[in-house]
């Protein structure tokens, strides 16, 4: 269960983030709104919400979960792989020094965005894709490995990150996209099949017993209750323009 959440404001310059999708320009003003029903969410859930300010020099900075990894013994501090954000880690150590003793480094040529991994107990998928090499892939399995964990390389072929293509709800479950639906690392899984016009609710996020999933997508989100899960919709139309889903906004730990 989580007990804590950082989030970081989106900031104006937003609008001239990174995108690969064809959706138009980010609404600042109704990004801010979904922001706050999105931190609202987490607080419904038992969350204690860290909201840091905005931080204009860097246009993606909201999407705080690429720049440290969480887990129980201790948080990675990354090295994202897009140059226009490598920096944005330095303020979020001095933030996790705050609720960790421990903290480790993802050090160059090593480069990994943390929506690149995926938890799923004590052993963690890392998606190998334009953000996450394999140097970085490497390090983060050695510095697992030091506290007890386990973690395994993905290749990806066309997605941006390794949640923009599955999700672990616990339980055993996987929701998944086409793309990693039938991969065999994921065989030991039940699995949650998304439909191909709905490849973006693939990131969902589970909170303390509820799968958060991207309001509009409604045959996800009827085959996740079916599958016997409590979920909430929420609007993140906004974040998606920049290729950011639900799991992107937030450390959770």
């Amino acid at each position: 269960m989580f007990k804590k959440a950082i989030v970081r404001k989106p900031c104006p310059e937003m609008i001239h983030g990174i995108t690969s999708a064809s959706l138009g320009v980010p609404d600042y003003g109704r990004a801010l709104h979904q922001h706050e029903r999105y931190i609202q969410a987490l607080q419904s859930l038992g969350l204690e919400v860290t909201v840091l300010e905005s931080e204009s020099r860097f246009p993606d900075s909201t999407f705080v979960e690429d720049v440290a990894l969480c887990t129980p013994p201790m948080a990675v501090i990354t090295n994202p792989g897009a140059a226009s954000r490598n920096g944005e880690q330095v303020d979020m150590e001095r933030v996790l020094q705050s609720f960790y003793h421990q903290l480790e480094y993802i050090e160059a040529p090593g480069t990994l965005d943390a929506g690149d991994v995926m938890m799923t107990g004590t052993h963690f998928y890392i998606g190998i894709s334009n953000r996450t090499n394999d140097e970085g892939a490497c390090q983060l399995i050695r510095i697992l490995e030091k506290y007890g964990m386990t973690g395994e390389r993905i290749i990806l072929k066309k997605l941006l990150h390794l949640k923009s293509g599955v999700s672990y709800l616990e339980k055993g479950t996987l929701l998944a996209g086409k793309a990693l639906f039938d991969h065999p690392a994921f065989e030991v899984f039940q699995k949650i099949e998304v439909a191909d016009d709905e490849a973006f609710a693939a990131n969902s996020l589970w909170v303390n017993g509820t799968i958060l999933v991207p309001a509009g997508f409604v045959k996800t989100l009827e085959r996740v209750e079916k599958a016997g899960f409590t979920t909430i919709a929420l609007d993140v139309s906004e974040f998606e323009k920049l290729d950011g889903g639900l799991s992107c906004l937030s450390l959770r730990f």
